[in-house]
């Protein structure tokens, strides 16, 4: 009497960036079944977020995710990388999550025989069952032991202890792996305030020291009464690393990030950085005052904010009066190096698209057209983050001086989203590479 093969799921490579595919494939089906694919990933906030696809096995018995069609589920068609970025929170969640990523997630992955519920495999997977039946193979959680591992480190990224910049908030410094010297980044967040590390991780896998800065404390924007010498100490610490290269160290910034980018780039004497990442930014700033006056500027046109039908709040048209009046925004034609705006199209936090056309006739009537890349995308949100990531179209968010819990409607559509994620961080690290790691690299015409 045979005994009837198990299924068999494997996930190449074991151990990867989370910038890079990997390729999940069944074998030992029954040749023309349904199966159905179910991925859970358990969060540092103790939160489950998962995907799943409906398949047709070949002829042999197989499917591989990277070949084949998926005729439904938080994905269709091909898409090699669905399992991760189609992620979302599951029935039962509490409302308004947001998917921050830790350095080691915990992810697994199921396939079962025919079309069938998530929930049923979603409780499996939660308890680690073992298989089930001949057509089921259920694997548990810990992928770095049974499926696979996806690293925001890589195995020589080590971080470092230096002195804080200030003595009320937290920095990260990341050292790439490798003899170095290097060129250094500084990265810096958005308005929900907080250290956010897995960026600087992949970047320093990447091959840059990079320097993670909380400028302000989470739910505590009254906290960013900040000046401008907070970041320039940052960069200095960076700059006299003896891994790094002093003359070649970028900015970078998401969302209130990249205003404070191109503050630090156009007005600081101190911080001459050799290329900008700006990514769903704004250059409103008010000339002179600490990082708090955003905050103020926004909250003079707080009338202009309106919610959805949904109560999502939405703060796009807070934003639009700044870019016709000098004095509240960022004078970037002072700028000098190379800069790289990234901006999407259903960004419903800033008005990136406005503002992008703003500063490239600001910096066309300084004489430096040429120093200024834009990308932005259409269908696309305003949290841009490196690839796969799950695109998050709404979530919790603390108003500024109230501290009031909303839910922000940050925007786009999950495929379009998840392709321009994809897209941007590919033109983010050539941009990089371009101007870190090559030269010569532009400068302004003086």
């Amino acid at each position: 009497m045979s005994q009837t093969v198990p299924p068999i799921l494997s996930v190449l490579p074991s151990r990867a960036l989370v910038d890079k595919k990997f390729k999940v494939v069944v074998e030992n089906l029954p040749p023309g079944s349904p199966v159905t694919l179910h991925s859970l990933l358990h969060s540092e906030e103790n939160d489950f977020w998962e995907a799943f696809g409906h398949y047709i096995s070949d002829h042999r018995g197989t499917v591989c995710v990277a070949e084949d069609l998926s005729f439904g589920g938080t994905y269709t068609g091909k898409e090699p990388m669905g399992l991760l970025w189609s992620m979302r929170p599951v029935p039962g969640s509490r409302k308004g999550l947001r998917h921050f990523s830790g350095i080691n997630p915990k992810r697994g992955t199921k396939v079962s025989q025919g079309k069938v519920n998530p929930k049923k495999t979603r409780k499996l997977v939660q308890k680690n069952a073992a298989t089930v039946n001949p057509h089921v193979a259920t694997m548990k959680p810990d992928l770095e032991n049974h499926v696979s591992s996806s690293h925001w480190f890589n195995s020589g990224t080590r971080p470092l202890g230096v002195n804080p910049p200030s003595d009320h908030f937290n920095n990260l410094f990341l050292l790439a792996s490798g003899p170095g010297p290097f060129p250094g980044l500084l990265d810096m967040w958005g308005g929900g305030g907080g250290l956010v590390e897995y960026r600087s991780a992949l970047l320093a896998s990447r091959g840059y020291v990079s320097f993670a800065l909380e400028y302000f404390a989470p739910c505590e924007q009254r906290s960013a009464d900040v000046e401008l010498n907070l970041f320039e100490t940052a960069f200095c610490i960076l700059k006299d690393h003896p891994q790094v290269i002093p003359e070649k160290i970028g900015l970078l910034g998401l969302s209130l990030g990249s205003t404070v980018t191109m503050y630090l780039a156009a007005e600081s004497t101190v911080i001459k950085p050799r290329c900008c990442v700006c990514v769903s930014g704004s250059h409103g700033y008010r000339r002179g005052g600490p990082l708090r006056g955003v905050f103020e500027l926004l909250l003079k046109n707080s009338h202009m904010m309106h919610v959805d039908e949904n109560n999502y709040q939405i703060w796009r048209d807070m934003g639009l009066g700044l870019t016709s009046d000098l004095s509240k925004k960022v004078d970037v034609g002072k700028i000098n190096c190379p800069m790289l705006l990234v901006n999407s199209e259903d960004d419903h936090v800033w008005a990136t698209v406005e503002c992008a056309e703003d500063i490239a006739q600001m910096m066309q009537a300084a004489g430096k057209e040429h120093l200024l890349t834009r990308v932005q995308y259409p269908n696309t949100g305003h949290l841009i983050e490196p690839p796969y990531s799950p695109h998050v179209r709404a979530s919790n968010f603390i108003i500024h001086y109230t501290k009031q819990k909303v839910i922000m409607l940050w925007g786009g559509q999950t495929k379009p989203h998840s392709d321009a994620q994809e897209d941007a961080w590919r033109k983010i690290l050539s941009f990089l590479q371009h101007n870190l790691y090559c030269s010569p690299t532009l400068k302004a015409k003086m």
